[in-house]
């Protein structure tokens, strides 16, 4: 089965596993990121994430902690504790996002587009006020909250 290919952002996802295909609401998502990718600080207030890098290297910031995580790595972010990411390898990075529930998956759904080819998005540049403030209300409506700046 061909997974489900999205334009999320600046971002390539693709649905692996869905929450809607699992009695225990499972859910596996494959990330592909430019250099430099990283979303707002945020908070899930239903759900863990896990990261697992497949390719690259990520800078995550969990809680008030960083971690530089390369290939075959993971970590737990769990839910409500602030984190985020930064894409810090040349040229991309790709990762697995696991997440035992619906919602971050139904918020990347409601953020996307149909990817018309598997590769990354043209890149958008940084949101204007409007896009960053549909983002926000968007994330809400999921559980998670945007609570601070990207990764500079």
């Amino acid at each position: 089965m061909t997974p489900e290919a999205l334009w999320f952002l600046d971002t390539l996802v693709q649905i692996r596993v869905s929450h809607r295909d699992s009695a225990d609401r499972i859910s596996v998502l494959e990330h592909r990121a430019p250099e430099g990718d990283s979303p707002p600080l945020h908070v899930h207030h239903t759900e863990d994430e896990v990261f697992h890098v497949l390719e690259g290297t990520l800078r995550l910031r969990v809680g008030h902690q960083d971690h530089t995580l390369g290939q075959g790595e993971a970590l737990l972010a769990p839910k409500g504790v602030p984190h985020t990411y930064r894409v810090v390898s040349a040229g991309e990075a790709r990762w697995l996002t696991v997440t035992t529930g619906r919602d971050f998956e139904e918020f990347v759904r409601a953020m996307t587009r149909p990817a018309l080819r598997p590769e990354l998005p043209p890149p958008g540049g940084p949101p204007t006020p409007e896009a960053a403030a549909v983002l926000a209300e968007t994330a809400l409506r999921y559980g998670i909250e945007i609570v601070g700046p990207p990764l500079g």
